[in-house]
């Protein structure tokens, strides 16, 4: 089947997915993520980061804290959506130079990335919360939309023990930050959110889980989710968040829709302290390269639900 999807791809079909539809058998839609994992994104002229929402409404200003992974992956798929954005990060604006040149962003302070902005993307380390000023949204409107992208790993942040005795991640972060916060981009690998984006009419489109308190701001974080090439799914509350934290079979574990809805409804909060664990100790002892594994392992060992 390889050999016959290369060859389409090679007459210049691979755009148009009926082509492909027609040479894959769509009982397990498995077959086509590995395989567009193995040929697709190999090709020289893939770039993950093409703009999935053509449309020239919902434009914003969006100032992003953290210019890491997953930060610096926002920072390009906004700004090829059509967002303004400004940037900044811990080392120093001067490092984020050469992506502004090649993304259009903005380099600016960190007040000045909070000031005159529709969202806020707060994409640092779980621990680095405690590192912003206080007052830092001072002169900030109080229905501002903060999204979280962070996950509680001890082993870097520590021990935290709010956290340990059950307080959702992103709580404890809002409780920080003294703003509510949507809780959204946590549960993706920086690899997948680069490269397996698509159009909103794919069948087998992956989504990501959106938590928070706020139906306005939750609405606003999903046209990004989809400007990213990702469908959103509200699961509901901020005290529900704890459903898409490390451990949860909707961690990393790149979902379609309906494979989501299913398998966080198995989430255990007892179990995802032991499940994280084993997750990072794959991760830190495979490849980064070879994200898919560390994506198979995720959905064996949280037990994700692919039946659909």
């Amino acid at each position: 089947m390889t050999h016959f999807l290369s060859a389409l791809i090679l007459q210049g079909n691979y755009h148009n997915h009926k082509n492909v539809e027609q040479a894959i058998t769509f009982a397990n839609p498995l077959i086509w993520m590995d395989w567009r994992n193995k040929v697709v994104l190999s090709l020289p002229h893939y770039t993950g980061c093409a703009p999935f929402n053509n449309k020239q409404s919902n434009k914003m200003k969006i100032g992003i804290i953290g210019a890491g992974q997953i930060g610096g992956t926002l920072i390009r798929q906004y700004s090829k959506a059509g967002h303004s954005v400004k940037m900044t990060n811990y080392s120093g604006i001067e490092k984020l130079k050469s992506l502004a040149l090649e993304t259009g962003a903005s380099a600016v302070s960190l007040a000045s990335v909070v000031t005159d902005v529709d969202v806020i993307v707060i994409s640092i380390p779980l621990i680095g919360t405690l590192k912003l000023p206080q007052g830092l949204f001072k002169n900030t409107p109080a229905n501002i939309t903060i999204i979280d992208t962070s996950n509680y790993y001890p082993i870097r942040d520590g021990i935290i023990e709010d956290i340990e005795n059950g307080m959702p991640e992103s709580v404890w972060v809002s409780d920080q930050l003294q703003r509510p916060v949507i809780k959204a981009y946590n549960s993706i690998l920086y690899r997948s959110l680069v490269n397996s984006g698509l159009p909103g009419a794919d069948a087998f489109r992956l989504a990501l889980p959106v938590s928070g308190d706020d139906k306005q701001s939750k609405d606003l974080v999903s046209i990004l989710v989809d400007d990213s090439g990702f469908d959103s799914f509200d699961y509901g509350s901020l005290l529900d968040s704890w459903k898409q934290q490390p451990g949860s079979p909707v961690y990393c574990t790149d979902l379609t829709l309906p494979q989501l809805k299913k398998s966080i409804e198995k989430a255990r909060k007892e179990l995802l302290p032991g499940r994280r664990e084993l997750g990072l100790k794959y991760i830190l002892s495979h490849d980064p390269e070879l994200w898919m594994d560390c994506v198979k392992y995720n959905r064996i060992i949280y037990e994700s639900d692919l039946d659909v």
